[in-house]
């Protein structure tokens, strides 16, 4: 019987290194990695984040999809929503004869694939449901999910498996975190709710121990109409939040996770005491340690005297939004999704506003001058390549080529 699953590549590394060092590696990145992270052009000191761009399983979630297009030439070659949060990554992908599935109304349409075809599932992951559906499809499928993404999912099932309601840390429409709560359908009676942010953490901590507000309508239906977005069918927050384990998804900020699952904490031990305790709460980290890891170097970088940041990174990366807010709270930041975001001519910045919509932003005379430390990083999705043409295209603003002082 012939294989339709791989979750391990297909050894054609050394097939696609080349085309991976073409689209995706900057010699300008490496050298300024090099030299202590700082490049000096003119009077423009650069400095760039000790952890920056693509992390492990996003590098793992490209190489494979490379390799399934040099595997599978000739047959029609299908992706589930985007490989990554990045659009030129996604964009080359569409060059080398992707087709990117979309969901619409919230529901991928799959009856245009047959048992012909292969189809990459992203490093964000699939939901269960879609996960059947595409198997008794029969079609090849080339799983690129993340390893931490899956260590969130065991965790969420052995919650459900337990009897435990999964509450979520994330954004309730990302990829990610729908595939997250769709593991608790994996045993009957598994419950999920997403919490947004602290916010809505501690409604539900108001909830759980009986002292939120008590006006009408009754605080039951106030509740279900609040969360019923984001709370898994015939949610019951009476009998659904007598015991919690909480879990997040693992490109959100580290220490509001961990606040929140605090906060849940307790309440929990406000409602029920020490000794039952166990009985009613779990927490498990996990906040992946790439993003982990970007996020304590953004926080060192602006800790230095520097005068601008630009973060860079697609606007719907959820890890790049969290490196932006991150950065904007100690200096004046430009999350930028591209490097053609800013124009040397005109002396404009495209940038999407901290706390703004997908829209972007445009500024004239970003670049002030004089002497300027410029701090850089970037998302989890985010090349090499794009980092390096940002450089040169800041530089290139103040009339500087970067080329010249890198050689």
């Amino acid at each position: 019987m012939n294989q339709t699953y791989y979750r391990k590549g297909f050894g054609l590394k050394a097939a696609i290194a080349g085309a991976l060092t073409h689209d995706y590696h900057s010699r300008l990145v490496e050298r300024v990695r090099e030299a202590d992270r700082t490049l000096q052009v003119g009077d423009l000191t650069f400095r760039l984040a000790q952890e920056f761009g693509f992390c492990y399983g996003v590098d793992r979630a490209i190489e494979y999809a490379y390799e399934t297009r040099t595997k599978f030439p000739d047959r029609r070659l299908f992706l589930v929503g985007e490989i990554i949060h990045n659009p030129h990554v996604n964009q080359r992908l569409a060059e080398m004869g992707v087709t990117f599935l979309q969901p619409e109304r919230g529901e991928f349409d799959f009856t245009a694939l047959s048992a012909d075809d292969v189809v990459i599932l992203p490093a964000f992951g699939v939901t269960v449901h879609d996960f059947q559906r595409l198997r008794a499809l029969g079609c090849v499928l080339v799983d690129t999910t993340c390893g931490s993404v899956l260590n969130v999912w065991k965790r969420v099932e052995s919650y459900a498996r337990d009897g435990f309601t999964s509450v979520i840390h994330g954004k309730y429409l990302h990829e990610e975190t729908k595939a997250t709560s769709s593991q608790v359908s994996r045993h009957p009676g598994g419950k999920y709710l997403v919490v947004r942010d602290m916010s809505e953490a501690r409604a539900v901590c108001a909830y759980i121990e009986g002292d939120d507000d008590a006006t009408e309508p009754p605080r039951r239906e106030r509740f279900l109409r609040r969360f019923a977005h984001c709370a898994s069918p015939g949610f019951d927050p009476d009998r659904d939040l007598v015991r919690v384990g909480v879990a997040n998804q693992t490109t959100m900020l580290s220490n509001e996770s961990l606040a929140i699952a605090e906060e849940l904490r307790q309440a929990m031990l406000r409602r029920y005491g020490e000794a039952a305790l166990v009985e009613h709460f779990r927490t498990f980290d996990t906040i992946c340690s790439a993003t982990q890891d970007r996020q304590d170097a953004v926080i060192r970088l602006v800790a230095e005297q520097l005068d601008v940041m630009v973060v860079i990174g697609g606007y719907n990366s959820s890890n790049t939004t969290h490196l932006a807010a991150i950065c904007a709270e100690r200096v004046t930041t430009y999350h930028i999704e591209d490097a053609l975001c800013i124009d040397p001519e005109r002396g404009t910045i495209r940038f999407k506003p901290l706390g703004g919509s997908s829209g972007e932003a445009e500024q004239g005379g970003w670049l002030p001058p004089g002497p300027l430390r410029i701090g850089l990083t970037a998302g989890a999705s985010t090349p090499n390549s794009k980092i390096g043409e940002t450089i040169e295209r800041i530089a290139a603003t103040r009339g500087l080529a970067v080329a010249e002082a890198a050689d």
